[in-house]
């Protein structure tokens, strides 16, 4: 069945480069979108180039043409120049385009004139990469076939198997069996009875269907799902590497727990059992102790335990598994019959070989010394008949010498498995290794009935199927090399590549310096069933299979000729968004069809009539409508959307319109924009309406056009949003829309009052500061502390009232250009609430103005907003992410949603509406930027200047709040929420006051927590930053608490613990101050550790010290000043120590070392002791070592901790990994670098040796060093990779252990 080799190329092929072709067929629109892939020698002809794409492309040579692009001349056809020759890039992809030959299309082929001759398939036999493969070399190649026609089945008539990942080893296990007449014709005369059984589940069941889609299917490769299904594995399993041998032996098993109770019980044992004699014979007296075992295999060494040499064949092979050992001296044999230790001779004897005799060669063997498995690729050869006689045993087994036993101490051979592979590729090694079958032939059981006891069974074998490795002992590439009986010719079946292969490309398997190994097996068998042979199940189950097949081509058929394009639509009823599908429609449904189609998709029966619906093409990107297809509804949708394509540069949109409206045409060429009527009594800005205008009208003409909203050309202004928020007024009369800008989709403002604003500077006037602060207001949810009061209230500043009431409005004017009307879903606020909105506007004006924090300023000292929020004041948007105006006649503000509902993604990754530098600059004029840096100033910013006058006074920034219902209900402990619209420019100290009213305290007396993904939540310190960071819908959590002052700082404290196995455990959070000392910060610290976490401690008794992640660091003294001795930042963490006696540290020249002394006579490392060392000096270390641990100072030996504190190392390593007494005489230099406080220094006696430990004691010692190492989460020195088991489960899967990862 198999034996491990290693397997090439022909060494021309592999030696040679190799030039790779991918070809565009451009003469059909079905065929546009395919490629040809060609991987051929760089010595190919060009003529040969042309042969090789008529064949794949299924065209008569010499009717068509090749070229390297549109432009560019076409390749001579009849050239026997070379493709380097001809300018192809070996190793590089090179395109090239098939096109017509003199204006007509190529023909197409007949069957007879599309075959190649059988060399073009036989020169590739090594392994091939599979599908996907990326960046094979180029001594790794694939043959010349096109990826698109991997559905045609091979030239060489037979059908591969696809590779779902990394299951070669299975295609290739499945190959060789079906390739095995006896077993497949077993397997079919094995009838599935689905009542008893899943078929899903059923091994054998799945067998058979694959076996025969082998044998019957028109595909090139099938699938291998359904069989690992059968076997109870997920898709991981896919990406499992396992040995062949270990699946044969583990499928064999499950085979025959299937076939229990059936005609097929014995078929494994009848077809592949074996037997032997594991005897042990007394060279006295000749008593023989022996025992029968089985096997299904025979492993083969390849090279003996300690020898530098291999054998060199498989006889040689075979003649040592057979050859006896002598049992003398300490390894003598008790002899049951001389009642004494005696001489003896142990060995096996071959009773029984199997029909199928299967030959393992051992090529995975393990390194003593690398400590590493290894794969042997010494040269092994085999011959094509193996005769087995010479290792039968002719012996009388029934000698009244011999007599059975059990502990003879002989080892089953018959079971063993050879070394799992591991799951990772490695080409380190480019040798293959092979699992080989040999079978006894009927013909010659007949001729040479060499030996008496088994009459009528030859013993020689033929070569018949090979399973070739090719990498390395850390993973690799299996395929087959297999002998049809029908023809007798070898073939190579490497996942979906078959191809025919010669017996000299065998007998490069043999290894050695040629870089090739293996070993295989052969097998004689009969010749196939014909199909009218099958047995009446099989027939049934084939004409399933055929039905199966078809429909999966015809389903694959019109899979090519469907277009799958984007959907959108706004449905009337179920949300105000847009709605989003994917529209598939054959090519040929007219357009009529595809929109009942998307009709249905959408949901629209019973809502909207179907005649109200149309499609059209549209731009989701620009939010732009194309072209409507007017008159074209019989119309084919391939030549409506220029053919099936894998994608589309455009969308379809189902418009809907009211049945008493009609839908306006929209013309290629035209560009859409989105008016915003601004008015400036009221400080509103409406919904937008959509026009659609040409690029070459002039401004006049489009004022005109703008006018029929019933507004005024004369007076009108006309501002044009371009991207990232640049404002520009477009006036000059006679300049088009493309010059001033204008693209396929626009946003524009108009304003037509007759107000003196019109005099004014665009920059400088009403209309600016409106817009500008529509641009860069975001909406923020704020949830609430419990306790806070005022969240029953809406609260703006009072010259922004209006805005909160008719900024939520959809305007109401008709669009009477688009013959619709738009709808007014707002309804005016009820008139109390508006007047409490007024009470309590003047209420929070007070009570800011008398806070210094009031929203009122000179507006030319804003402050620049950083970029453009995606969002705006409009409450209609929360409900959408675009225009609510572009659909159709009927809905123009509510098919489309309001486009200020969210950002529009551009290209570049930024929101359309950024401010642009223009803008910035003018706003900013004489005004630093408010960015401050942990390296300009870590502490938090006061909300004051120096005078003590509120920074916030010194601009206006839009601010304004209104309660807010969570959704879901949600809110801990009832918390309450409001949604607040704020210019993000403002600070967060002004946003902090404007919040007062409605958490009910000041201020200082609250934090602000930014809420992000996974609720993790981050506060926001710094007071003169402002919210240009935050972005619409952003959420903000409210904590009472007091705030940070400038100068303070928000400090972890942490407890070192250096003797507990974690010894760094939190304890408080507290606050530090700028010029505060740390005995003051100890004194405030002390009542925190008393109440929170009952430390009652005294000053004297602790320390303070730096805290790098896990790492202590300098001792802090009492009289160090904060931000003068000791650099603080925001998030900062220490260190506390409790001291066992009083501080020994008293200066900043002083150095405290953690020392551990390292008992190696006990394996045994004790607590540290700290070390204050006056100086650098090493030779004051070893003194202050000594002293302390009485170790004579001559032989005292000291080492630096490696990694993160405590510096763990198992207590097996301490010894030897390291470097002990470096010859330095400061600390402060390389290698020990010690120049801080902290740093762990171990010692010992050089005098004293290791302990002695046994194996066994060794062993323990090991398991819990790395347990107690893996609790503390440091690196453990060694530990091999765990392989997964292979595992075939019966009962259809395996079962998960909660627990378990």
């Amino acid at each position: 069945v198999t034996i491990s080799t290693d397997h090439v190329m022909i060494e021309n092929a592999a030696e040679e480069p190799r030039v790779l072709c991918i070809v565009q067929d451009t003469t059909n629109a079905k065929t546009v979108n395919e490629r040809l892939t060609l991987n051929l020698p760089a010595s190919t002809t060009l003529s040969k180039l042309f042969e090789d794409v008529a064949h794949k492309a299924s065209y008569v040579n010499g009717t068509f043409d090749l070229a390297w692009g549109v432009n560019t001349g076409s390749l001579d056809p009849s050239s026997e120049m070379s493709l380097t020759e001809s300018g192809f890039e070996p190793g590089k992809r090179n395109f090239l385009q098939l096109t017509d030959k003199d204006g007509e299309q190529p023909q197409i082929a007949s069957v007879s004139d599309s075959g190649l001759d059988d060399s073009s398939q036989e020169r590739f036999i090594g392994p091939l990469p599979r599908d996907g493969t990326v960046g094979c070399s180029s001594d790794c190649s694939s043959p010349s076939y096109s990826y698109s026609s991997i559905l045609n089945k091979s030239d060489t008539g037979y059908v591969g198997l696809v590779n779902q990942a990394m299951t070669c080893y299975l295609n290739s296990l499945l190959q060789t069996l079906f390739m095995t007449p006896e077993f497949r014709n077993a397997l079919y005369n094995w009838e599935f009875e689905e009542s008893e059984e899943d078929p899903v589940t059923s091994i054998p069941y799945q067998l058979q269907r694959l076996f025969l889609l082998l044998q019957t299917s028109k595909k090139r490769a099938i699938e291998t799902t359904d069989v690992t299904r059968s076997f109870g594995w997920d898709s991981s399993e896919a990406w499992q590497q396992h040995d062949v041998q270990e699946l044969c032996r583990v499928m064999f098993d499950a085979l025959e727990q299937k076939w229990k109770q059936t005609e097929q019980a014995d078929l494994i044992n009848q077809l592949y059992q074996g037997k032997l004699k594991d005897y042990v014979r007394c060279l006295e007296c000749g008593y023989e102790s022996w025992r029968i075992d089985t096997y299904l295999d025979i492993p083969l060494v390849i090279r003996p335990f300690g020898a530098s040499q291999a054998y060199s064949s498989v006889e040689e092979a075979l003649q040592a598994f057979v050859q006896p050992e002598t049992l003398d001296g300490v390894n003598q044999y008790f002899c049951e019959r001389c009642k004494k230790k005696c001489d003896a001779r142990k060995g096996l004897r071959f009773l029984h070989f199997p029909y199928l005799l299967t030959l393992q060669l051992k090529r995975f063997d393990f390194d003593y010394t690398t400590m590493h498995r290894i794969k042997l690729n010494d040269r092994m050869s085999f011959p094509e008949e193996l005769d087995m006689g010479p290792f039968i045993d002719v012996e009388d087994e029934k000698s009244p010498q011999t007599e059975s036993c059990t502990d003879s101490g002989a080892e089953n051979e018959g079971s063993c498995h050879s070394d799992q592979m591991s799951n990772d590729f490695s080409a380190d090694d480019g040798v293959d290794e092979g699992i080989c079958l040999d079978s006894a032939s009927s013909t010659e059981r007949v001729l040479k009935p060499k030996v008496p006891t088994h009459p009528g069974l030859s013993l020689t074998f033929e070569l018949f199927s090979v399973m070739v490795h090719s990498g390395s002992a850390a993973g690799g590439h299996y395929y087959a090399c297999i002998k049809s009986f029908s023809d007798g010719q070898w073939y190579s079946f490497n996942d979906q590549h078959v191809s025919k292969i010669t017996q000299e490309d065998i007998r490069k398997t043999y290894g050695g310096s040629s870089g090739s190994r293996g070993y295989y097996s052969s097998a004689f068998a009969r010749s196939y069933l014909d199909c009218d042979d099958f047995p009446e199940h099989i027939k049934h189950l084939v004409q399933r299979e055929k039905e199966s097949e078809e429909q999966e081509k015809r389903q694959r058929e019109i899979e090519r000729n469907t277009c799958k394009i984007k959907l959108f639509c706004m449905h009337p009823v179920k949300t105000m968004a847009l709605m989003e599908n994917k529209l598939e429609v054959h090519k040929d449904k007219t357009l009529r069809e595809a929109t009942e189609m998307a009709y249905k998709l959408m949901e629209l029966d019973g809502v909207v009539p179907l005649d109200c619906c149309r499609l059209v093409k549209y731009d989701e990107f620009h939010e732009y409508l194309e072209r409507s297809y007017e008159g074209e509804d019989d119309t084919p949708m391939g030549l409506l959307l220029g053919g099936v394509k894998s994608s589309y540069m455009f969308d379809l949109l189902l418009e809907t319109r009211r049945p008493e409206q009609v839908f306006q045409p929209y013309k290629p060429g035209e560009v859409m924009v989105k008016v915003h009527v601004v008015d400036l009594k009221t400080d509103t800005i409406a919904p937008p309406v959509s026009i659609r205008a040409y690029l070459n009208q002039s401004i006049t003409e489009f004022k005109q056009l703008i006018a029929q909203v019933k507004l005024s050309a004369e007076t009108m202004r006309v501002v044009l949003e371009r991207c990232y928020n640049d404002l520009r007024l477009v006036y000059v009369p006679n300049k088009t829309l493309k010059a001033e800008g204008f693209f396929r989709s626009n946003k524009v403002f108009v304003e037509s009052s007759e107000s003196p604003d019109h005099q004014v500077t665009f920059t400088d006037s009403l209309l600016w500061k409106l817009l500008d602060r529509h641009g860069n207001t975001i909406r923020l949810f704020v949830s609430l502390p419990v306790q806070s009061p005022g969240t029953n209230r809406t609260i703006c500043p009072k010259q922004q009232q209006g805005s909160s009431t008719s900024d939520s409005q959809k305007s109401s004017d008709t669009s009477d250009f688009e013959h619709i009307e738009s709808p007014s879903p707002s309804q005016e606020p009820d008139s109390s609430v508006s007047a409490a909105v007024a009470v309590d506007n003047r209420e929070l004006e007070n009570r800011i103005r008398a806070a210094g924090g009031g929203t009122y300023s000179d507006p030319e000292t804003q402050f620049p907003g950083e970029e453009r929020s995606d969002s705006e004041v409009n409450n209609d948007r929360s409900t959408s992410s675009v225009d609510s105006d572009i659909l159709s006649s009927s809905h123009s503000s509510d098919t489309l949603c309001n486009a200020d509902s969210g950002p529009i993604q551009l290209a570049n990754g930024l929101d359309s509406h950024s401010i642009t530098s223009s803008r910035r600059s003018k706003a900013n004029e004489g005004k630093k930027e408010t960015w401050d840096t942990a390296e300009e100033d870590s502490g938090t910013d006061s909300e004051y200047d120096e005078n003590g006058k509120s920074k916030a006074e010194s601009y206006y920034l839009y601010f304004r709040a209104e309660p807010y219902a969570q959704e879901d209900g949600s809110g801990e402990g009832g918390q309450k929420c409001v949604l607040v619209h704020v210019d993000k420019r403002i600070t967060l100290s002004a946003f902090k006051q404007n919040l007062e009213p409605f958490v009910g305290v000041t201020s200082t007396q609250f934090k602000v927590f930014r809420v992000y993904a996974n609720n993790q939540e981050f506060e926001s310190v710094r007071l003169n930053e402002t919210l240009s960071s935050f972005s619409d819908d952003n959420k903000i959590t409210i904590r009472l608490g007091r705030a940070l002052k400038k100068g303070e700082y928000r400090v972890k404290v942490y407890q070192l613990l250096v003797n507990d196995a974690e010894p760094c455990k939190f304890l408080v959070d507290t606050v530090f101050a700028k010029g505060m000392t740390v005995k003051q910060s100890k004194e405030e610290l002390m009542p925190q550790l008393k109440d929170q976490c009952k430390l009652d401690l005294n000053i004297d008794k602790f320390r303070l010290r730096k805290k790098t992640w896990k790492n202590p660091g300098t001792v802090f003294l009492d009289y160090h000043v904060y931000e003068e001795d000791i650099n603080i930042s925001s998030n900062w963490e220490v260190f506390l120590e409790v001291l066992d006696g009083p501080e020994k540290m008293k200066s900043m020249s002083q150095l405290a070392v953690l020392t551990r002394r390292w008992t190696p006579a006990q394996m045994k490392l004790e607590p540290f002791q700290e070390v204050v060392l006056e100086s650098s000096s090493v030779e004051e270390l070893k003194e202050k070592l000594s002293e302390i641990s009485g170790i004579p100072l001559e032989n005292l030996d000291f080492a630096k901790g490696r990694g993160t504190f405590p510096c763990d190392i198992s207590v097996l390593e301490i010894h030897q990994d390291l470097d002990w007494n470096p010859k330095v005489s400061t600390l402060n230099v390389w290698p020990l670098y010690i120049c801080d406080d902290g740093a762990v220094v171990f010692y010992r006696d050089s005098t004293e040796e290791p302990m002695e430990q046994s194996e066994d004691e060794r062993n323990e010692l090991m398991k819990k060093e790395s347990s107690r190492l893996l609790k503390t989460g440091h690196r453990v020195s060694y530990s091999p990779r765990k392989e997964k088991a292979l595992k075939i489960y019966l009962d259809g899967g395996p079962v998960k252990d909660p627990g378990q990862d």
